[in-house]
């Protein structure tokens, strides 16, 4: 897994009933670009997280500059 600053961490839910959950990958905290990393979830929780099979990196969208 590979992330940078600013992008979405999508965390699936494992459980019936559980909806997934996304957050904003604040700091890459391991060796090129790899976990672990904080990150700040929608209602402003902060933590550090290692995330496992059930989650997926989403790069934040540059803006494009012929708009």
């Amino acid at each position: 897994m590979h992330a940078n600053t600013g992008d979405q961490l999508l965390v699936h839910g494992r459980t019936v009933g559980r909806l997934d959950q996304v957050a904003e990958i604040v700091e890459v905290i391991g060796p090129d670009g790899g976990p672990p990393y904080r990150v700040r979830y929608e209602d402003g929780h902060e933590t550090v997280l290692s995330p496992g099979p059930d989650s997926v990196v989403r790069g934040h969208e540059e803006p494009d500059p012929g708009r």
